[in-house]
């Protein structure tokens, strides 16, 4: 029994402090956060900023498939990542975090939000995280880095199939 004890222990140090690293030199192609990663919005609940804050520590992070650490994300582990880092447990897998999240209109869209979209049909294929003024972070594709994109670009705009909150 005290093994087990200090494996536990164990166990939740390691996952403090990987959610703890150090900020990720930033790419320079990598479009800056919008407004300070410590201002809150009113209304905005603590754990939503600090998914946002999580994800905005990632920008500039390399691409890799499969990837769910700072050494790299694809999108779906960056949202999974992002928000372990604040003790929620999301699916691993874009389409099963579509398949989970409560569905809300665009117009209600708050930080921390996820955006799906569907890539190559029929199946959501990618996701990112809503961040403010249309600006939403994500993993974007192999060779590319985390970074901030527009819902104002007409690509992400045509493949945008909803959204939806943990």
């Amino acid at each position: 029994m005290p093994f087990l004890k200090y494996f536990l222990w164990l166990l939740l140090i390691v996952q403090v402090t990987a959610c703890a690293g150090s900020n990720p030199k930033l790419n320079s192609r990598a479009i800056p956060a919008p407004v300070s990663p410590t201002i809150t919005k009113q209304g905005e609940a603590p754990a939503v900023v600090s998914v946002i804050n999580s994800a905005r520590k990632m920008l500039g992070v390399p691409y890799r498939y499969g990837g769910a650490s700072p050494s790299g994300f694809d999108c779906s582990g960056l949202v999974s990542y992002a928000y372990r880092c604040v003790g929620i447990s999301v699916p691993r897998s874009s389409a099963e975090q579509y398949l989970r999240a409560e569905k809300i209109p665009l117009s209600d869209l708050q930080p921390g939000d996820l955006l799906f979209f569907r890539l190559s049909p029929p199946k959501i294929s990618h996701v990112a995280i809503y961040d403010r003024g249309g600006r939403f972070i994500h993993a974007p594709s192999s060779g590319r880095r985390v970074s901030y994109a527009s819902l104002d670009n007409p690509y992400w705009h045509k493949h945008l199939v909803g959204a939806g909150r943990f």
